[in-house]
């Protein structure tokens, strides 16, 4: 079955209209007297189905369109948003930002990004991959992975069930700079989830496949067997006995390590001294031969872009770099609050690329005589204040070098700061389907509290 058609690519188009929204919205704000503004219009469709042993259970098409204006009337701010784009409902949206903005309080750090700062290359990075994608195609796609799944073994006698969604965005920033930036985007996921064993002893596992192009998805056979291989593999779980040992991260769990990281040293945390990172320009965090790499630029990146959510120009350069800190992630507000310039980080951080010093897992596990290797993570028990860390995890164990048993039941524990110091290796099997690109980490010292 042909799962993708050709499609009518008329993004463009669709651009242009955005634009010509925006700069309406503009001229407006001008008119009323609006001393600064910036709009955000965004445009998107999508397709999501879920299938669960062998039926569907939902399918669910989309189109959402988002219009969003800020006016600042010296150091007052106001915003409003609407999808209505007729005239008289863009006029009203823009008098109801104003309208608050005159009755606001003066904040000193409010206002648009630097004009100076503004971004002028505005290449694309290979994000846009429109297919059409019914909804028969997509169910056969999950019925297709649930299928292979199930039929590996017995014992996968449940599932979770099998999703697919695709979804394309168009979006338009723009401000009284005289900037105006424009991107399109596209996004693919197929996932499988199974439940192998009976009663207490059933285990539930699965495996994903996200694409910017649909193409780059896994096949969906493969994700099935790969679904019920994991499954199967946390059969008869044990819980070892409470102690101190090596914590080896998973590739698609490691990059929650990083996310801490980056939460810490990201501007609102920051400004609200909520952070265990305040005032740490320059210190030694993790060990030498460590860095982190933001990489706006990387094409076909989840998140690549020439600019950020204000405009401003965005740039390679690291966040880490030997062991160090470098710098935070701000957007300009943040950055005002700090007394610092921005960082091209309103909106989030773009790509973000880890330094490896290990080929694979394989040779991280082979150095360990006794180490736990964890595939899952449960609970949000991270202090950002304190970098305390405590959460529930299930993965294996690794004795004399080899994955040797399941496990469950487990809660590992330290503190973000001494984990990230503590980091002994990295591969450079990274996980592909993330912005954070980042393989397993080996962490040298945990507490593990078990049976």
């Amino acid at each position: 079955m042909t799962h993708a058609f050709p499609v009518n690519d008329d993004s463009i188009v669709r651009l242009d209209r955005l634009e010509d929204t925006a700069r309406q919205l503009l001229a407006l704000a001008r008119q009323q007297g609006a001393s600064q503004a910036e709009v955000s219009c965004s445009d998107s469709g999508g397709l999501a189905i879920s299938v669960r042993m062998g039926e569907v259970e939902t399918v669910e098409s989309t189109r959402d369109r988002g219009i969003g204006i800020t006016v600042y009337f010296g150091k007052r701010k106001g915003t409003a948003s609407t999808g209505d784009v007729r005239a008289e409902s863009l006029a009203a949206t823009v008098a109801q930002a104003c309208a608050i903005a005159r009755h606001t309080e003066e904040d000193p750090a409010a206002g648009l990004a630097d004009a100076e700062l503004m971004a002028k290359d505005l290449r694309e990075f290979d994000t846009w991959h429109p297919a059409k994608v019914d909804a028969e195609a997509a169910i056969d796609l999950a019925m297709r992975a649930e299928a292979a799944g199930r039929a590996q073994d017995l014992r996968i006698g449940n599932s979770d069930g099998a999703s697919f969604a695709s979804n394309q965005s168009l979006s338009v920033y723009a401000n009284s700079h005289g900037f105006v930036g424009r991107e399109r985007g596209s996004h693919y996921s197929l996932g499988c989830a199974l439940i192998a064993g009976t009663g207490d002893a059933m285990q539930r596992d699965g495996w994903y496949s996200m694409a910017l192009a649909l193409d780059g998805l896994e096949d969906a056979e493969a994700i099935g067997r790969r679904a019920a291989e994991r499954t199967l593999a946390r059969l008869a779980p044990r819980t070892p006995a409470t102690g101190e040992m090596p914590v080896i991260f998973s590739a698609e769990v490691a990059s929650s390590l990083i996310g801490h990281y980056l939460s810490a040293v990201s501007g609102g945390a920051l400004y609200r001294r909520a952070s265990f990172l305040c005032d740490s320009l320059g210190q030694a965090l993790f060990p030498d031969w460590f860095w982190l790499e933001e990489d706006p630029f990387l094409m076909r990146g989840f998140r690549s872009g020439a600019y950020d959510a204000e405009g401003v120009a965005t740039q390679r350069s690291h966040l880490v770099k030997e062991g160090r800190i470098q710098r935070y992630v701000l957007g300009s507000y943040s950055a005002r609050k700090l007394g610092l310039a921005s960082t091209a980080n309103a909106g989030g951080i773009h790509n973000v690329n880890v330094s490896a010093n290990a080929e694979n897992l394989a040779e991280i596990v082979r150095g360990k005589s006794r180490a736990l290797y964890v595939t899952e993570l449960m609970g949000q028990g991270v202090n950002m204040i304190t970098g305390d860390y405590s959460r529930g995890a299930a993965g294996f164990m690794v004795e004399n070098g080899e994955i040797a048993y399941p496990v469950d039941g487990l809660t590992i524990a330290g503190n973000l700061r001494q984990m990230f110091g503590s980091i002994e290796a990295v591969g450079a099997d990274f996980d592909t389907r993330s912005y954070l690109r980042i393989g397993p980490v080996l962490v040298g010292k945990m507490t593990v509290a078990g049976g």
